[in-house]
């Protein structure tokens, strides 16, 4: 287990993200969700990450029930603010921003401070629970004045109140989460697709920082939406299809795995939990079988010889992992 920075909050090193199970780009049913879940606690996991985001509340219900008769001092929940949820009437789906869910509410960006308050209570509400205990500022890319100047105060208010144990904010590039580490009191940042065996470009200024000021990161996006798990033609690259020569460099490197006796999986997991600032790997999962399967390829010992392999050949350009 590790900690948060410094606000004693503990974090299993592989966690489960529940944006899967708030039926992400396809359907998964009830009794799956609650499967997945079970499955992953079963493995030790005991980080749970989710959003009002993903499935439009979905996500939240279906993790606080699995996790209903679980202790709760015995696993870290986090959940984000920035989109407030809205009812709506517009009819359809929610497939235009990936959830195959009915379009009975709508997302509203909001990092006021009271925006920030409001989503938390609903949150509460949705998951059964009367703590969370991490709160993320979820993609304020575009809205980084307001995130700065009153959603995150907002957050650290709720963290002096007691409210929460900790807070942060997650994003899926390096440049404004470097900013919170450098600027603000966070005491994690979750940093999704930025530092993975393709793109390590969280390396050239976030992880640097946070190992400076004490702050953890928490890795999302370990296979990159899924080519690292599955290279293959058609396989997807940070939410599109993969560039030709980004999946050729993914078979190489599944090719070279293979040669040392372990998984593309497997390597991916491990490149991401092997940096010092790396708290937790993040890992969705569908099913009880893909929990399993992560948590088995998180466990696989990755032979120095296969990192040097990749960077003797030209895929890895970092020493990391040594």
């Amino acid at each position: 287990m590790s900690t948060l920075g410094g606000s004693g909050i503990e974090v299993s090193p592989l966690a489960l993200g529940a944006a899967v199970i708030g039926n992400l780009y396809t359907e998964v049913g009830e009794e799956q969700a609650h499967e997945a879940v079970t499955a992953a606690w079963e493995r030790g996991v005991r980080y749970f990450d989710t959003a009002p985001h993903y499935g439009l509340g979905l996500s939240e219900r279906r993790l606080g029930a699995a996790l209903r008769d679980c202790p709760r001092a015995e696993y870290t929940l986090s959940t984000k603010v920035g989109r407030r949820l809205e009812p709506s009437d517009a009819g359809g789906d929610d497939l235009a921003h990936g959830f195959a869910v009915p379009a009975t509410l709508r997302r509203v960006w909001d990092f006021t401070a009271d925006g920030v308050r409001r989503t938390l209570e609903a949150s509460l509400e949705r998951l059964g629970l009367d703590r969370v205990d991490v709160v993320y500022l979820h993609d304020p890319d575009d809205h980084a004045e307001q995130a700065f100047r009153e959603g995150y105060p907002a957050l650290e208010k709720l963290r002096s109140e007691g409210v929460v144990g900790a807070i942060g904010a997650g994003m899926n590039q390096t440049g404004m989460l470097t900013r919170f580490v450098r600027d603000t009191d966070v005491d994690v940042v979750l940093c999704a697709g930025r530092y993975t065996l393709l793109d390590q470009s969280a390396l050239a200024d976030l992880l640097p920082a946070a190992v400076e000021r004490g702050v953890s990161v928490v890795i999302g996006g370990a296979f990159n939406s899924g080519l690292l798990a599955d290279p293959r033609p058609g396989a997807t690259y940070n939410y599109a299809q993969a560039p030709g020569e980004v999946l050729d460099r993914a078979l190489r490197m599944k090719a070279v795995a293979e040669r040392h006796g372990i998984t593309l999986r497997a390597a991916a997991l491990a490149f991401c939990a092997a940096h010092p600032a790396v708290a937790s790997v993040l890992v969705g999962a569908r099913s009880a079988a893909e929990v399993h399967d992560c948590a088995d390829q998180f466990a696989t010992p990755v032979p120095a010889a296969f990192w040097q392999e990749l960077r003797d050949t030209g895929l890895l350009a970092t020493e990391e992992p040594s």
